[in-house]
């Protein structure tokens, strides 16, 4: 079954265009989609925790930050756009008091509605707007007049125009300009996790940080193997990007695509997509989340691994790069 996908034409402001759209959080995705949203003639309201970094940035941009619990008593449609970690406790203290019937809750991961951290009541909507790239991405394009791809879902319709209300946001901050895809608050947490585990950041880290090693250990030089595991991917991942698994293979030479075709198998081969399934299974079944955002010692956990990657000797080689114009 192809996926749903929805384009400018399938949307319309007119859900949002008399409310007022409460933005919380100022970080990467709030900045720029209360940019985007205030661009495309939506009064925004937004609700920061304090007088930091980002209520700084907030008032250079022309916005008047009030408290968050102010916000979530004005907004009819309330973005909740702060980290997974802290976003169920700021849920319960700062918005769930001043939610009422026919208001509409919008989130940007389903991560903390999907394991029930934030559990929302029966007469008020819950949608999501995800977009598919970071929030410099999402203001740089709209700002060119493109957009980058999203994805929308409906956890709950009180009001029976919950769906409308989510694509008017996904127009809004452009991400209909690009196409933006149905789905599910648990499809899109849980492929979001996986992606992230096993390919993006961790997969790609680990592959790289081992190519690394068994040449630096076989005798040859850092900087050599910094160019070639780790400097090169990027030329690699902007072929895929641009055309591709196919596109990027026409892109190199046949001496590497021999040479990938069939070594590559070898490498990342049946045990390790055994040991995908492993951690997917750990995200359906919730075991993931109990050890991140359900256990109390997770950042020194983090802090600890954090430390590690630092302490790698790939990054001093990289740094030593940069430093030199190499890079």
């Amino acid at each position: 079954m192809r996926a749903k996908v929805h384009y400018d034409p399938d949307a319309s402001l007119d859900p949002i265009k008399d409310k007022t759209v409460a933005v919380i959080g100022y970080g990467s995705q709030g900045r720029a989609q209360a940019l985007n949203l205030r661009d495309s003639g939506i009064r925004v309201l937004l609700g920061l925790r304090g007088e930091g970094r980002s209520y700084a940035q907030a008032r250079a941009d022309g916005f008047e930050p009030v408290p968050i619990e102010e916000a979530a008593r004005a907004g009819d449609v309330i973005l909740m756009l702060i980290p997974d970690v802290p976003m169920a406790e700021v849920y319960r203290r700062h918005v769930e008091p001043h939610l009422r019937r026919g208001k509409t809750l919008v989130f940007a991961h389903g991560y903390n509605v999907h394991f029930g951290r934030i559990k929302t009541p029966p007469d008020v909507n819950v949608v999501l707007v995800a977009p598919k790239s970071p929030g410099a991405l999402l203001r740089q394009k709209f700002v060119e007049g493109k957009g980058v791809p999203a994805l929308v879902a409906v956890h709950n319709d009180a009001t029976g125009d919950a769906k409308s209300i989510a694509l008017a946001i996904a127009k809004a901050i452009g991400c209909t300009r690009a196409g933006v895809i149905e789905t599910t608050f648990a499809e899109e947490t849980e492929t979001d996790l996986f992606g992230e585990q096993t390919v993006l950041v961790g997969g790609v880290m680990e592959l790289i940080k081992k190519g690394f090693e068994v040449l630096v250990e076989n005798g040859y030089q850092p900087e050599l193997a910094y160019f070639e595991v780790c400097n090169e991917l990027k030329l690699i991942v902007d072929l895929i990007y641009s055309g591709g698994l196919t596109g990027m293979l026409r892109g190199v030479s046949d001496t590497a695509k021999f040479g990938g075709l069939t070594v590559g198998p070898k490498v990342i081969d049946e045990e390790v997509k055994q040991r995908m399934r492993e951690a997917l299974r750990a995200i359906r079944s919730g075991e993931f989340e109990r050890t991140w955002t359900g256990n109390p010692k997770a950042y020194e956990e983090l802090n600890r691994l954090m430390s590690e990657v630092e302490a790698h000797p790939i990054e001093a080689v990289g740094r030593s790069l940069r430093e030199r114009g190499l890079l």
